[in-house]
């Protein structure tokens, strides 16, 4: 186990210099900390369009093809997909820029987004329309309370279902909660992707492939174990408690290039909280975390978590638990805690039990 150590995630620092650009693009935009948003979506920009321009050009010699590939799948899946997927993230929850500039913000999700697998707009029908309302609970879709957490099978099956049945749940539950804008977003979204794929794959299906079809395939695998690691330890006695539905990351890379989406438990908690915020947030209820046994981890991010659980290491779970408020005793005490956490929930217990308890 851990003690809390000092925090090394990223907070905001005004910038001792400002260059004309910095200027300019903060003029646009409605939180100036979000500048890095726009120097990111332009590095996005002006290195995978051209390459997959470049794919699709009749006549490219077939190795400058392949070379154009492995960069395109690097820069996709290695260099940008995680600081991206976070950002579209992060702009879903706070819009980016001003409103007199509002056209611009269609441009991660329709522009953007797609190069990444991710569908314009269903991301933010699904995660801001569903998953936040809902709290992991089972009326969202991507519930994970109903599957045993430290199984990869149960993971498979949870995959599957969203994979195969995901946009028509969601499609149905904006239809039954009235929300028909975004029904229609989500809908609209993933019709318009997979019309495209098709059409684009007869006019050249190996460049269909690499830049639109292979990274659909990784975003929606990768989301999935994202989701079931940052809700894999769930209390059964109060499921619908972020603290205990939830899980929190501190002092990992992962942090510095994804925007402190490792705090997921103050973000369930503030879902508009600015990712600048999210460690002094931390501090300031530390106490919150301590008096509701929440689950917080030091150098690891929710892909060690997800690996971990897969391969049932629960002593390197126990390795980098952060032990608040001295709760525990021994690795041993908290590798018990954490297995009764990610145990599959049946039944929901009613209000007044858990009122009672």
């Amino acid at each position: 186990m851990k003690q809390l150590a000092q925090l090394t995630d990223p907070v905001y620092v005004k910038p001792a210099h400002e260059t004309v650009f910095d200027r300019v693009f903060k003029s646009m935009i409605r939180d100036e900390r979000d500048l890095p948003f726009v120097y990111l979506t332009l590095k996005i920009t002006f290195t995978l369009w051209p390459l997959a321009i470049l794919l699709y050009l009749p006549g490219v010699n077939i190795w400058v093809w392949w070379a154009a590939a492995i960069a395109y799948q690097f820069f996709n899946n290695v260099t940008f997909k995680g600081p991206f997927g976070l950002m579209l993230h992060c702009t879903s929850h706070r819009a980016f820029f001003e409103k007199k500039y509002g056209i611009l913000n269609n441009y991660l999700p329709w522009a953007i987004g797609p190069l990444f697998g991710q569908t314009p707009e269903s991301y933010y029908s699904h995660h801001i329309g569903m998953h936040h309302p809902e709290n992991n609970m089972p009326d969202d879709d991507s519930c994970t309370m109903m599957y045993q957490r430290d199984s990869f099978r149960g993971f498979l099956h949870y995959l599957w279902s969203f994979v195969t049945f995901g946009v028509y749940d969601t499609a149905k539950y904006h239809i039954r909660k009235k929300r028909n804008k975004l029904m229609v977003k989500l809908v609209r979204g993933e019709m318009l992707f997979i019309g495209a794929c098709v059409g684009l794959s007869f006019i050249n299906f190996p460049a269909t492939f690499v830049v639109f079809i292979l990274p659909f395939i990784i975003s929606r695998i990768i989301m999935m174990v994202g989701n079931w690691a940052q809700h894999a330890f769930i209390s059964a006695d109060d499921p619908d408690n972020c603290y205990k539905n939830s899980i929190t990351c501190i002092n990992t890379k992962y942090n510095h290039k994804c925007w402190n989406d490792g705090y997921h438990i103050s973000h369930h908690i503030k879902p508009s909280m600015h990712w600048t915020d999210h460690p002094v947030y931390f501090r300031k209820t530390l106490d919150q975390y301590i008096s509701n046994d929440a689950v917080v981890f030091d150098g690891i991010h929710f892909l060690h978590v997800w690996l971990w659980l897969m391969t049932k290491r629960y002593d390197l779970l126990a390795k980098h638990f952060v032990n608040i408020g001295d709760r525990f005793q021994s690795d041993a005490e908290i590798i018990s805690f954490l297995k009764q956490r990610t145990l599959r929930i049946n039944a929901i217990p009613e209000p007044a039990a858990v009122a009672a308890a």
